[in-house]
């Protein structure tokens, strides 16, 4: 994907704010909300494709800016700070949303698989907080964690997964301790939902709940990616400057649920 050309920093009361995992599913909503909200949105992606596309979809946002970088690295992480504050020049939010999984049984299970789930959903939040920390500061911000509530319960066969969700939920209060008071930071935990009409164009599938999948949930319905926007919206909004080191879980009731068979 081509380099956009550098445009002037942000008007005095504009806000800006970075996204990993930017261009597909949740990410995409929370960008498109944070945009339509009146901010400043990078949008880091790993995937080129998924950000051209998104590009073509938020092209008459003036706010909108595509990163392609694999933070499972750390000049993956380096690239997203750097180009998000050449263009932008503060940030006032980081939404650490980029995740991988590795659905393997626990007996064949590689090191491999399980360092490459810890390094997008655990490592990489850590060190782009700390690369994001004095700018945040500077401007009172926040940062939101999307944990899962795979932190909390889990399937079988997501030890990696739930592993790097819990460790990221732990990292949710430790960072608000260590970052406070001037940065807050908050942790949003997804149940169902519903991303697969949501990816790019060529892994996009057309999606048919059933009753079943509705009315298993307290809330009657399956979750979309907005659910999750409009949490990431109310953490991030400097009134909301006394909630911070929480975990906010977003299932239609799911977790409360008792289920026996």
């Amino acid at each position: 994907m081509q380099e956009r050309p550098a445009s002037p920093t942000l008007g005095l009361m504009e806000r800006a704010a970075l996204v990993t995992g930017g261009a597909q599913g949740i990410g995409d909503a929370i960008v498109k909300a944070l945009l339509e909200a009146g901010y400043a949105v990078a949008s880091v992606d790993k995937d080129g494709e998924a950000l051209l596309e998104q590009q073509e979809r938020l092209a008459t946002y003036r706010g909108y800016l595509p990163i392609e970088a694999d933070i499972a690295f750390q000049e993956g992480i380096a690239r997203a700070v750097r180009l998000t504050l050449e263009r932008f020049g503060r940030l006032h939010g980081l939404v650490n949303n980029a995740a991988v999984s590795a659905d393997t049984p626990l007996h064949a299970l590689s090191r491999q698989e399980w360092e490459a789930v810890l390094a997008v959903n655990l490592t990489a939040p850590c060190f782009l907080a700390q690369a994001c920390a004095p700018h945040l500061a500077a401007t009172r911000g926040a940062i939101v964690n999307i944990c899962s509530t795979r932190a909390l319960m889990s399937e079988p066969h997501t030890e990696a997964y739930s592993a790097s969700k819990g460790g990221l939920l732990a990292l949710t209060h430790a960072l608000a301790v260590s970052l406070g008071p001037r940065v807050r930071v908050n942790a949003v935990s997804p149940g169902w939902i519903e991303v697969r009409d949501r990816k790019k164009r060529a892994l996009r599938q057309e999606v048919h709940h059933t009753e079943e999948d509705a009315l298993q949930h307290p809330a009657g319905r399956v979750g979309v990616p907005e659910d999750i926007a409009r949490m990431v919206l109310f953490l991030l909004d400097p009134a909301n400057d006394f909630i911070t080191g929480q975990n906010f879980v977003i299932d239609g009731g799911m977790t409360r649920k008792m289920i026996y068979v």
